[in-house]
This record gives structure tokens, C-alpha cells and sequence, in this order.
């Protein structure tokens, strides 16, 4: 029986934990950042704030605190990007060798431009941890994975042997995955994705059809995997589940935030307004948008979606101007 954490407490990590009990076979903790939150969520046996509806079973252990990492076998780290290092910063006392640390938080860090499994690396530095951090990653709606719909997703490790071993411990009838190596592709086709289904969202808030929405899911692809591949990733990891099924997921389904996000600014609504609207959900495309923009410059990647996304966000430019621009660039091979 293995014992996991789930670091995390909102609706993805609430799905998870509920994934992986309706497997069976596990010590399951799920973990909130306050005593608050977990003893609400203890005592309602539910998730009301983030995932209402689903009752929480009462074998898995409702926590808020840190020492809870202690006892794991497996940690799964679906912490928001923005408080992703403070998080394991502040449990990292608590970790010790031999534990698993499997990230299935999508983003990019501002100002550092570091994937999440490098962000959990450098916040476990300072403690001489060197644990193995891997990535989990697909098309996977939490509320979908929470009903128990058959979802599929990559999780990467650099030792082969790892990714086996969790690919085993979370597998079942509702959840399959696939093991990769490609660490770096699994991450950044999870966090990129975001940016383009907001521009994806945009486009059907200002009312164009499925031309546009096809043209920039397969140009968003493109741009993803130029900067992946650019920065060691591998060019088929973005044509499977974590790059191209997790892009037409986030681009077309109705319960995408990120999309949801785009939609509304394409209809005219304001920014700090929409992510206001959200009650403390969270889009990382949003986020994510100029750390990307970032890492690209380092390398040297030219990202024109990702770039009007950016000057959408804080530089105040019509959506509309921004389609037009991205429609009347220099002519160019598609490959």
C-alpha cells in the first residue's frame, strides 16, 4: 500500500485524491495551505469552494498540516504556479530521500522562467534534498476525472523505472497513463497550452467561427513545440496527449477557465474584472503568458501568439487589433 499527498486543495487536486481512492490501494492525505480550509473541507466531507457536488470519502485524511509530507511514499505537488516555491519552501523540512515528488501543476515561473519541476528543485536546494520530481500532464478536466470519466495522461520522469512505478500506483479503469522521459516536453505542453486557448477563447468572444479556432490551435501547436524542442523537449511528446490532446481540450471544452477567460475579453469585459470573477479559481495561461514570452526571448523563439496575448494583458490592445495583426504578418513556410 502506498501512501500519498496530495499537495493541494482545489479542484484538481481534489479530483486527483478522488481518482486515486476510487483505484483503492492507498494511504491517501490531501492537504490544504491552512488548518482552516482543511477542517472546513473535513468537516462537510466536501469541496464546496472548488469542487461542490462530490462527496469526499473518509478514507482519505483531510490535513493542513505540513508534517503530513512526512509519512508519504508519493508526493503529488497541484499547488498554483504563484505559490508553487513558497509552498515547498515552507514543507521542505518535512521531505526526506526516497519519496517521489510527481508535479501536476502547469505553468511557468514569472521572472525565473523555470518549469514547476525545476521551481520544486530549487525551493529543496537549500535542504540538500535531491529527490525525483517528475511531471503528470493531458487533456484532464477536474471535474471529469472527479466523476470518474475515462481520462489519459502522460507523467514523465527522467528515470524510465519511476515513471513506471507511478504510472502503475495511479493507473485504473477511469484514469490511464503513459509513461515519458521527456520531462521538459509533459511540462511545457501543459503550461503553453493555456496561452493559446485564451486566444482561442478570444476568438469565439468576438464571434469568428471554426476556421480561426482551427488555425490557431494548429499554430499554437507549432509555436509550443518550436520553444519546447528549443529547450531540450522532444518534438513527438507535443504530438501526443501532454501537447496536442491537452491543447484541443483547453481550446474547446466549456469547462476550460483559460478559455473562459478569452471569451470574455473577446466580448468587451475587462481583465482584473474577469479573473475577479473567478472566486479564487485560477487560469495559468494568464500567468504564464509572460514567463513564456521570456523563456522564448532566451532562446530566441518567436511566439506571435503568445505575444499578443501579452499585449492584450498589459498593454490594454483591442482583441480584435490583436487577430488582425496576427492575420496580416509577412507571409511564411509552414514548416
Amino acid at each position: 500500500m502506498s501512501r500519498i499527498v496530495v499537495l493541494g486543495s482545489g479542484a484538481w487536486g481534489t479530483a486527483i485524491a478522488l481518482a486515486l481512492d476510487r483505484r483503492g490501494g492507498h494511504k491517501l492525505t490531501l492537504w490544504a495551505h491552512s488548518p482552516e480550509i482543511a477542517r472546513e473541507i473535513a468537516e462537510t466531507r466536501e469541496n464546496t469552494l472548488f469542487l461542490p457536488g462530490f462527496p469526499i470519502p473518509e478514507a482519505i485524511e483531510i490535513t493542513g498540516s505540513d508534517a503530513a509530507v512526512a509519512n508519504a511514499d508519493i508526493v503529488v505537488s497541484v499547488v498554483p504556479s504563484e505559490f508553487l516555491r513558497s509552498t515547498f519552501t515552507r514543507v521542505r523540512s518535512h521531505l526526506h530521500l526516497g519519496q517521489f515528488i510527481v508535479s501536476a501543476t502547469k505553468g511557468i515561473e514569472d521572472r525565473t522562467f523555470l518549469r514547476m519541476t525545476q521551481v520544486i528543485s530549487g525551493a529543496l536546494e537549500p535542504a540538500g534534498l535531491l529527490l525525483s520530481i517528475g511531471a503528470f500532464s493531458g487533456p484532464s478536466f477536474a471535474l471529469e476525472v472527479a466523476q470518474g470519466q475515462p481520462t489519459a495522461v502522460t507523467v514523465a520522469f527522467s528515470d524510465p523505472e519511476i515513471a513506471a512505478l507511478v504510472q502503475q500506483e495511479f493507473s485504473s479503469e477511469t484514469l490511464r497513463l503513459y509513461t515519458s522521459t521527456d520531462v521538459v516536453g509533459v511540462e511545457l505542453g501543459g503550461a503553453l497550452k493555456n496561452v493559446i486557448a485564451i486566444a482561442a477563447g478570444i476568438a469565439a468572444g468576438v464571434g469568428l467561427g471554426h476556421n480561426s479556432a482551427a488555425a490557431l490551435m494548429t499554430r499554437g501547436i507549432a509555436e509550443i513545440t518550436r520553444l519546447a524542442v528549443a529547450c531540450g523537449g522532444r518534438r513527438e511528446t507535443l504530438a501526443g496527449l501532454s501537447g496536442v490532446g491537452d491543447l484541443v481540450l483547453t481550446c474547446t471544452g466549456s469547462l476550460s477557465r483559460n478559455r473562459g477567460v478569452g471569451q470574455a475579453l473577446g466580448q468587451g469585459r475587462n481583465l482584473p474584472e474577469i479573473l475577479e470573477s473567478l472566486g479564487g479559481k485560477v487560469a495559468e495561461g494568464v500567468l504564464t503568458t509572460r514567463a513564456a514570452l521570456g523563456l522564448a526571448h532566451r532562446h530566441k523563439i518567436e511566439m506571435p501568439i503568445t505575444e499578443q496575448m501579452e499585449l492584450i494583458f498589459n498593454k490594454g490592445k483591442d482583441p480584435r487589433e490583436a487577430i488582425k495583426d496576427l492575420m496580416l504578418r509577412p507571409g511564411k513556410k509552414e514548416h
